[in-house]
């Protein structure tokens, strides 16, 4: 019995739980409030690291075009990874699923590859634990599809089942347990320079009907969120965004910029795909009025738009799915990289011939506004097929750039070694 193998049938358990188990999980989480025992085995599952899947992957990363004096490698095997968190003191990496794991990635050597991956706080039951984020003083919050949880020194507990744990928003207070969907479930979140916790929205629909309108503007889920870190103060701050699933603050001028996904079937080539900036609370980006861009939806193109509709800083290929973003803060790659945004391409579906599934660079231009957009890495979709779907982006503590790719079940490392 493999490694890779344990952990997938701990996967595959966590992903059927019995009510039973949703109790069990109540329990433990109390119990872990508590700083107490679960009673959990002190063995945590390990994925294997090595085998064909991970030569495979070595091998399509021989394809990968980067500019000039980079490199990418295969950093660590991790299953369904999805939204990466890099804690601020060890560099451990927290890597949330569309599933029921949140992954711990550690590289003990300092090699910069991963000498271990487990699953983290394998005492609780996650559901869709996509959205993964540290404040800088080093508090973990994971984002599900319907509960916010915070670990306060996840960094220093994980190495165990019992982790210490507090809710911010309880079980069902997310969003309305009707609303509830298994399309656009996966949140994204962020720490503001406010200090206050910011959380993605999708709403469930293509386009939503009208009856849904005012339910969804007032609980967020066209939207992102903003509440105080034990999820006090509530409020929604962006309003009209149909499914963003990647968003980070400027450093620079604190402005928050986010992705989000355009609306399916209304052709290959439109609507475009969104890059936004918002620059003060209660802004309205458009949906469901349009589409994507300055692209009316069939439903509402005869309504009157929102007054004051902001319009994305960039538009990208339509279908393309862009995900995970990040402002680039590091030193290892040269001057015309820094300060700008990283952001992650799934890859289409709702399209007759595929696009995306690569990262793409835009920089800022001196005022804050967006400057060119550049394909950065490109060369995981071949004719016909996928060899990988990145998901988010996130910076290791020497400056490089992890990229999650939940196809290939992995994280990649890309460095910059000059000419």
């Amino acid at each position: 019995m493999t490694k890779l193998w344990r952990a997938s049938m701990l996967a595959a358990a966590l992903a059927c739980l019995p009510l039973s188990s949703l109790a069990s999980d109540a329990d433990n989480l109390e119990k872990l409030r508590r700083f107490s025992t679960t009673g959990t085995p002190l063995q945590i599952p390990t994925v294997d690291q090595d085998g064909p899947q991970a030569d495979a992957i070595r091998k399509t990363l021989q394809g990968i075009k980067l500019p000039p004096g980079f490199k990418i490698e295969l950093y660590a095997m991790v299953p369904d990874a999805r939204h990466m968190a890099v804690g601020p003191s060890s560099g451990v990496v927290f890597v949330g699923t569309r599933k029921s794991n949140v992954w711990a990635v550690t590289d003990r050597s300092k090699r910069r590859v991963a000498d271990e991956v487990k699953a983290f706080a394998p005492s609780l039951s996650f559901n869709i634990p996509n959205g993964v984020c540290f404040s800088p003083d080093g508090f973990l919050f994971v984002v599900e599809h319907n509960r916010v949880l915070m670990f306060p020194a996840a960094e220093f507990f994980y190495e165990g089942p019992d982790v210490a744990a507090d809710v911010v928003v309880p079980q069902g207070e997310l969003i309305p347990v009707d609303e509830e969907s298994f399309n656009h479930g996966a949140r994204a979140c962020r720490i503001g320079p406010d200090n206050k916790l910011y959380i993605t929205l999708g709403n469930p629909f293509n386009v939503p009907p009208r009856e849904k309108l005012e339910l969804y503007g007032n609980n967020g889920m066209m939207g992102i969120l903003r509440m105080d870190r034990d999820g006090k103060n509530r409020e929604v701050y962006a309003q009209g965004v149909r499914n963003s699933v990647g968003l980070d603050f400027n450093p620079k001028d604190g402005n928050l910029w986010f992705t989000d996904n355009q609306v399916d079937g209304m052709g290959d080539d439109i609507p475009p795909g969104e890059i936004n900036r918002a620059t003060q609370a209660g802004q309205h980006f458009g949906f469901p009025y349009y589409g994507g861009g300055k692209v009316r939806t069939v439903e509402y193109k005869d309504d009157p738009e929102p007054s004051d509709v902001v319009f994305p800083e960039v538009e990208t290929d339509a279908h393309a799915a862009d995900l995970g973003m990040m402002f680039y803060r590091g030193q290892m790659f040269p001057e015309k990289f820094r300060g700008g945004i990283f952001t992650a391409q799934h890859g289409s579906w709702n399209r007759t011939t595929p696009i995306g599934a690569r990262i793409l660079y835009t920089a800022l231009n001196e005022d804050g506004s967006a400057g060119e957009t550049e394909i950065f890495a490109d060369g995981w979709l071949a004719p016909g097929e996928y060899k990988g779907r990145p998901v988010d982006v996130a910076m290791l503590p020497d400056g490089s750039l992890l990229v999650s790719d939940d196809f290939a079940g992995a994280l990649y490392r890309i460095s910059y070694e000059g000419n």
